[in-house]
């Protein structure tokens, strides 16, 4: 068995556990009023990560691995498993169709990018600084 969870992971919610410091979980339907403040002095990132899904797995581990630390990025960490309303409020305020996993870049309060899967590629934030 332990073969199957090295190659395909856990399901059990393990990635949060494991995660980087690079990141702000997101847990509360109010946070998003504070990312919506905070986007009007510095880029805000939101990833939508499924713990149940092999291809968003890949798509975080990828974003990790090729991010570059910047002052002026705050990134947000959503288990859109557990904290599926809030999956739901983030498609509906920032006008996205929901997707996992998923990036979203806000600026003013606007999500101004917007990519899923295998698009998903960290280089790209340097244009959003």
């Amino acid at each position: 068995m332990s073969f199957f969870k090295n190659i395909f992971g856990q399901n059990d919610g393990a990635d949060n556990e494991n995660k980087p410091n690079i990141w702000n979980d997101l847990t509360e339907m109010s946070q998003l009023d504070e990312i919506i403040a905070e986007s009007a002095t510095q880029t805000v990132v939101i990833f939508k990560h499924s713990t149940r899904c092999i291809v968003s797995r890949t798509a975080l581990k990828q974003f990790e691995y090729d991010f570059k630390a910047d002052e002026k990025l705050k990134l947000y960490f959503l288990d859109l498993i557990t904290y599926r309303p809030v999956s739901n409020e983030i498609a509906d305020r920032f006008e996205v169709e929901h997707q996992s996993p998923q990036i979203l870049v806000i600026k003013n309060g606007k999500a101004i990018y917007n990519t899923s899967h295998s698009a998903i590629d960290a280089t790209i934030l340097e244009r959003f600084i």
